[in-house]
């Protein structure tokens, strides 16, 4: 662990202190270099856990296997940290930014002039495919990207139309790569990993928790100027999505449905509550490119 980036990875990879902990430790202690200065004690009154936690943290880091498997994990995946220049720079903007990002595909991808976060419900109606070809479509030949989380319904949609039309997409798991949920898609995922980008701030060893979805949902709004909602319902993770988006200060698009439809509703009550509505591709193209034809 001979570089600050390296001991960042290392502590987030035991899952045992929080974002909110871990950037308290890195105000007092910039390089991270604790382990030659602090005793466990003191660092677990630093950071305000209990001395055996402390104790564990620094038999891990000392831990030879667990070393082996984060230097495993440096060889097989792209990792960015909060350190490094190559960190997406939308997401140093956002209220509680993700430490460190573990990566399969391309990076570059994020350097797109123009993302676009797609969320909906994982129940769509047979109107919001259709729907979500029309508007989708014209805006991936123009080089948007689809940044979406890849959960069944309207997310891996949304990637497979970027997938099947030469555009690009970029997926944020609430899992670890080891753990990949759901699974129901791995084809899609195969060629996401080849071709495009999966990303996820969970260590490769972590297995999906419901907590998780809530959290890399502030990534999926983060990582894009713009949202755009398809189908949702008033009380779902989309409408949670739409908040946070909206704390990150991304323009909200919502696509109107059938009158009654449960799945109208959320988009109903953004576009009430100021959302623009998307009747076509150019009430978003407009938004965002100079020239649109």
């Amino acid at each position: 662990m001979n570089s600050k980036r390296t001991r960042l990875i290392g502590l987030h990879s035991l899952s045992v202190l929080s974002r909110a902990r871990l950037r308290k430790l890195l105000i007092s202690d910039p390089d991270l270099d604790f382990l030659t200065h602090l005793s466990p004690e003191q660092f677990a009154l630093l950071t305000q856990i209990p001395i055996r936690t402390s104790r564990m943290v620094y038999q891990r880091l000392k831990d030879p296997n667990i070393m082996k498997k984060l230097d495993n994990n440096l060889r097989r995946y792209t990792i960015f940290t909060w350190f490094d220049e190559c960190y997406p720079s939308m997401l140093r903007t956002i209220p509680d930014p993700p430490l460190v990002l573990y990566i399969e595909g391309d990076p570059d991808i994020l350097s797109a002039p123009f993302s676009l976060s797609v969320i909906g419900t994982r129940k769509p109606s047979s109107y919001a495919y259709p729907a979500m070809k029309k508007v989708l479509r014209p805006l991936i030949h123009h080089g948007a990207l689809i940044v979406s989380g890849m959960a069944y319904g309207i997310d891996q949609y949304a990637h497979t139309l970027a997938v099947q039309n030469g555009g690009k997409t970029a997926a944020v798991l609430g899992s670890g790569f080891e753990h990949i949920y759901p699974s129901n898609n791995l084809s899609l995922y195969k060629q996401m990993t080849d071709h495009h980008i999966v990303i996820s701030e969970y260590p490769p060893h972590m297995p999906p928790k419901k907590y998780h979805f809530p959290e890399r949902n502030r990534l999926i709004s983060g990582l894009s100027p713009a949202t755009f909602v398809i189908e949702a319902k008033m009380k779902s993770g989309t409408m949670i999505t739409v908040d946070q988006a909206l704390e990150q200060g991304r323009s909200v698009y919502a696509l109107p449905g059938p009158a009654g439809s449960l799945t109208s509703e959320g988009c109903h009550h953004l576009i009430n509550e100021g959302a623009k509505l998307v009747h076509t591709y150019h009430d978003i193209a407009e938004d965002w490119f100079e020239k649109f034809e």
